[in-house]
């Protein structure tokens, strides 16, 4: 993907940054009032509801510099300290929550330098993604649940449904990690008042602000910055800047340009089409009309270039050979694609320390993705009649001919809290609605994509409301109740259906270090359009697997099929019931004078009642041992999931280590089968020491993975590996950081996440899905930061 002048762009932003703090490194001690809080809001009404939560006395205590200021910030809080509303839409820290929450800091991401989403949260416990090399979207996996919104993907509050049919995920969502501050995650059906569908579980993801670069005491600030990495042709630049146009209007704005060669994966072969040229732009205009009101536009506008698809392979090359000594060389269609992303919201918040009735947060929101792709080779060279005597077919299309896949999301999200106290219970009650609808459209010139990602529409919407009380500081109870309605339409298809569903928690709050709580908590999941539309055939990549022509006959001559898709218009939704045992950790000085410790640990399980599956049907194709014709989406009876969670981390200001880990498994529990949705087992180990007045952090994240071998038989199950990071951070000034990175420092091959099989001998299908990740990978970056009064 060769771009001489889109590739120079971020090496430029980055000279010039490196330029301008040769030349001025004055300027920033100049203007730089506090830096302390950097990391924190600026002290002004009412902000995103996530922000860091007060620092214990010991860590308020300032010294008499400003730069000693600045090296305490850079040991921060806690991420699990964090003040978070995922959970129950009523803010609480983290650590304080009864639900199994994780946050990821505005101060690691900076300290990640992360090339995907994936590279944030991949040590999160119970969550997985699951990347495509030659795709730069990500699909989330919380709890062995992923695809058609069983996990809710909101960004700045708007959700992400974005999905269509290929060698990927059934669901993924398109997001520069260079945009992004903050991530909370939220696992299981606990969060039910978050919004239909999450059965899985919610990722909410904050994008950068005006606080994220005007720091305490500045009116204005602007933060550069550039990244460049091997493996191969990495370079990354971005610009963000904000201003106090005055104490009730705040202006933000930024963008990012990014770069990307094919990269090598850990045998050191290249991976095909894993380049791409990635670019973003975001604004934000904040309005406070009145005490306590706050208004908030914002606008994200994301394109993404790249090719999907995988090219041949030879005999010979890394991990094309199955354990028989059989071959998979065969490739797929390959297509160059332009994806944009456009996302929009307006909020209004209203918050007043003495008002107890009114509580106030809402937002409307708009997402579209718009993906259009131009078909640049087939799984062959032999011309086709039916393409005009070029390569293709009447399925994947003909190479010149182009398709496209559209869907807009519209949404509301409201809520409001009122609160008041009854002798020694104080209560809070929180009661909302939510609604969103999907809009689909695909169109495909020479292939079926229309069918095999039918277009169509789907509303979706509820209500809740839940109380929350606490009894002194003895007792919490949490009770919940949610609404969810649904109707899907697609020509002269149609279904809906509803559901009540409850949420119960109880917790022992002790002022010792543990607090024991157990919930039960219900989720509600409408089918998707394509779960219950798709139709069409899969096309064979060769005349030695086109079984059969599709009962229908389309679409056409030559379309000779391995198997055919089969529509579904009588699915039923799923209902998640979830169990849990929870601790939550917390103790301060229990080692020494200032040091802290913080922990969750979940024991869960969580029964699918007609869970959606694929399922393989029909009379074997020849016999016996013969492959089955027919793929439809079905209800089973059961899913069953169970598993443990467990996050901690003990800080003593100047070392940190951490432990977190995720032992779960998943069966359908009509045949006994495992579920390929369940990701390997793991555990990350976290260590790290903070040197030279704190202004140096060198740190590790070391993620061994045990691969899941209970999955269908038709699948491949991810691969055993070890992924170890390693992570420096150095702020040799108040406003220059510099950053470096090692990631997968052993260079290992490996494949995070169970595939589907070509056939029963493979022992590999890279070919087609283009599931291995990079190996190593070196990174170095540096940020400057300009801002003024």
């Amino acid at each position: 993907m060769a771009d001489g002048a889109r590739y120079s762009r971020a090496l430029i932003l980055g000279a010039s940054v490196v330029a301008i703090a040769a030349v001025s490194p004055e300027s920033g001690f100049a203007q730089t009032v506090d830096q302390a809080a950097q990391s924190a809001k600026p002290a002004k009404p009412r902000q995103a509801k996530r922000k860091p939560a007060k620092p214990q006395a010991d860590q308020q205590q300032a010294s008499s510099s400003v730069w000693d200021a600045r090296a305490q910030a850079i040991v921060g809080l806690q991420a699990l300290d964090t003040i978070t509303a995922a959970a129950s839409k009523t803010e609480e820290r983290a650590v304080d929550a009864l639900a199994p929450v994780s946050v990821v800091t505005s101060a690691q991401i900076e300290g990640h330098q992360a090339s995907t989403i994936g590279d944030l949260i991949y040590n999160v416990p119970g969550v997985w993604v699951q990347n495509r090399g030659d795709e730069p979207s990500t699909s989330i996996n919380i709890r062995g649940l992923q695809d058609f919104g069983r996990v809710a993907v909101v960004v700045d509050g708007a959700r992400q449904n974005y999905q269509r049919t290929g060698h990927f995920a059934n669901g993924s969502f398109f997001l520069n990690p260079e945009l992004v501050s903050g991530i909370d995650i939220v696992r299981g059906p606990t969060a039910n008042i978050y919004g239909s569908g999450a059965i899985g579980g919610v990722a909410s993801f904050r994008t950068k602000d005006i606080e994220d670069v005007v720091r305490a005491g500045e009116r204005w600030g602007v933060d550069m910055k550039t990244v460049v990495g091997s493996n191969y042709g990495r370079a990354l630049g971005s610009a963000f800047g904000g201003v106090h146009v005055n104490p009730n209007v705040d202006v933000f704005a930024g963008g990012t340009y990014s770069t990307q060669e094919n990269y090598k994966d850990g045998t050191g072969y290249e991976v095909a089409n894993t380049g791409n040229r990635l670019s973003s732009g975001i604004a934000k205009l904040t309005l406070r009309p009145a005490d306590g009101h706050e208004v908030k536009l914002g606008t994200i506008f994301q394109e993404d270039l790249y090719t999907v698809g995988q090219p041949p392979r030879k005999a010979g090359d890394p991990n094309s050979t199955n354990a028989n000594g059989t071959n998979n060389l065969g490739g797929t269609s390959i297509y160059k694609s332009d994806v944009k992303n456009y996302t929009t919201t307006l909020g209004w918040k209203y918050n007043q320390p003495d008002d107890q009735l009114f509580d106030w947060d809402s937002k409307i929101y708009w997402n579209r993705t718009e993906n259009d792709q131009v078909k640049t080779a087939h799984t062959s060279t032999t011309p086709s009649a039916y393409c005009g005597g070029v390569p293709g077919n009447p399925v994947s299309g003909c190479i010149g001919s182009t398709r496209g896949y559209l869907l807009d999301t519209y949404g509301i999200d409201l809520h409001n809290t009122s609160r008041f106290v009854t002798g020694d219970w104080r209560h809070a009650v929180t009661y909302g609605l939510d609604a969103f609808q999907d809009q689909v459209s695909s169109r495909d010139t020479t292939g079926t994509s229309e069918i095999t990602t039918p277009g169509g529409k789907r509303t979706v919407s509820g209500g809740f409301v839940q109380w929350k009380t606490n009894y002194t500081s003895m007792l919490e109870v949490i009770s919940a109740l949610r609404y969810d309605n649904y109707q899907l339409s697609s020509g002269s298809t149609s279904s809906s259906g509803d559901r009540l569903s409850p949420k119960i928690t109880v917790a022992l709050v002790p002022t010792a270090v543990v607090t024991p709580y157990v919930s039960y908590a219900e989720g509600y999941r409408a089918p998707s359009i394509t779960e219950t539309l798709i139709t069409g055939s899969h096309t064979s990549a060769s005349p030695f697997d086109a079984f059969f022509r599709c009962p229908s006959g389309t679409p056409g001559p030559g379309a000779d099929s391995t198997f055919c898709f089969v529509s579904n218009p009588n699915l039923r939704p799923e209902v998640g019931k979830n169990k849990e045992i929870g601790f939550n950790l917390k103790k301060n000085d229990l080692f020494v004078a200032g040091d802290t410790l913080r922990g969750k640990i979940n024991i869960f399980r969580n029964d699918v009642e007609n869970f959606i599956d694929l399922v393989n049907y029909g009379a074997p194709l020849g016999g016996p041992g013969g492959p089955m014709p027919f793929y439809q989406y079905q209800n089973i009876a059961e899913a069953r999931i169970q598993g443990f969670e467990a996050e901690t981390m003990y800080d003593a200001n100047l070392w940190f280590f951490g432990l977190s880990g995720t032992y779960q498994n998943g069966k359908n529990v009509q045949t006994g089968f495992g579920l390929s949705s369940i990701p390997p087992q793991k555990i990350t180990t976290t260590a790290g020491v903070r040197l030279l007045d704190r202004t140096l952090i060198l740190s590790m994240m070391w993620t061994s993975a045990i691969a899941n071998t209970d999955i269908p038989t038709n699948y491949l199950p991810a691969t055993s590996y070890d992924l170890v990071n390693l992570y420096l951070q150095y702020q040799p000034t108040r406003d220059l950081t510099l950053n470096f990175s090692v990631e997968n420092l052993l260079n290992q091959y490996y494949r995070p996440y169970a595939l589907p099989a070509g056939s029963t001998t493979d022992t590999q299908n890279d070919v087609k899905w283009a599931s291995a990740g990079a190996g190593l990978v070196v990174k170095g970056g540096l940020k400057y930061h300009f801002g003024g009064i």
